[in-house]
């Protein structure tokens, strides 16, 4: 990693901690983007000789249609150029992305996610090419370096307020949700200089696209089965551990037997009750708890009517403890 690389990645983090923290459900996919863009970005010792530097990725038009480099058409959206370039958009993701994913779960958010990646650079790429052929704008567009995750965010907020009918505030101004993302698209390329126009511009085509053929298209679509698949194959490893080691979760018996069931002793359920107030399993021919002394009914006073006839007044706490040691210390 770079020197000085990296210092406002603590806030961040911070940032992101505090809003998984809330959440009930973790958005899984969201988490695993927002790793994965940070990652790259800091190129940690175990994958510097994987990742491709980032003069192998940079989104050029000229160069992915000459050479038909999909590592640059996909991987770019990948990589950043400064911290505040990645806080930035990984802010951004943060915040667009719990609110979709928690919406529409996780296999389709991630189906969602890899469809407008795609189509968001697609569409910049036949724009560059377009703008090359009809305009001659060759050194402006087709020629321009460009990376970042912005493209794919751009598509998100077009999802995202489709269908509001509030208004919100962008770089000071209000405006109605749904037309947020061309708003910013035009006061970013007005006060931020050196931001990729025509990525950004591909981003919101690219959101409209997919509201139009999700909206044509009744059912799941291929990829989101396809990542439904993938998650339960994953999970299926995590699902048997877990019923593997619940499984050896154990209680205290009345028979003095860890964990017994009903297959192991032959009895039915109404051969034994368990204590409301201490879980002791008791023979269903006591009316009184043989560890604890509460009745059966629930009352935390109360002794068998075979102790009854010896004594007329309840045991005193000595007296209980002899009897338990007397049971149990043989």
């Amino acid at each position: 990693m770079e020197r000085g690389r990296g210092r406002m990645l603590p806030l961040l983090a911070l940032h992101a901690a505090s809003e998984f923290y809330r959440l009930e459900r973790k958005p899984p996919v969201t988490a695993a983007l927002l790793a994965a863009n940070t990652l790259i970005y800091l190129r940690p010792g175990f994958l510097h000789s994987i990742l491709p530097s980032i003069d192998q990725v940079w989104f050029n038009p000229y160069l992915i249609l000459r050479h038909r480099d999909l590592k640059r058409f996909f991987l770019s959206a990948f990589y950043h150029l400064g911290d505040s370039h990645l806080v930035y958009n990984m802010i951004s993701l943060l915040w667009k992305g719990i609110q979709l994913e928690t919406s529409m779960g996780s296999a389709e958010f991630a189906s969602m996610v890899a469809a407008l990646l795609t189509m968001s650079q697609g569409i910049t790429l036949i724009l560059a090419k377009s703008l090359l052929l009809f305009f001659d704008y060759k050194k402006a567009y087709y020629s321009e370096y460009a990376v970042g995750f912005s493209g794919v965010l751009f598509a998100m907020k077009v999802v995202l307020n489709s269908h509001s009918e509030n208004y919100t505030y962008v770089h000071g101004l209000v405006v109605p949700e749904r037309y947020a993302a061309w708003a910013e698209l035009l006061l970013i390329q007005m006060f931020v200089p050196g931001v990729s126009f025509l990525g950004h511009l591909g981003g919101i085509l690219a959101g409209i696209l997919y509201l139009r053929l999700k909206g044509g298209y009744s059912g799941s679509d291929p990829l989101t089965v396809l990542f439904k698949g993938l998650a339960g194959a994953l999970s299926w490893p995590v699902k048997l551990i877990r019923k593997f080691f619940g499984s050896q979760q154990r209680r205290i018996s009345g028979r003095g037997t860890v964990g017994r069931n009903r297959a192991d002793t032959g009895r039915t359920p109404s051969d034994v009750w368990r204590c409301q107030e201490c879980t002791f399993d008791n023979s269903g021919w006591l009316s009184v708890c043989e560890m604890c002394g509460t009745n059966r009914s629930g009352n935390g006073n109360g002794f068998s009517s075979r102790q009854s006839l010896h004594h007329s007044r309840d045991p005193s706490l000595e007296e209980v403890r002899r009897r338990r040691i007397d049971r149990f210390g043989r």
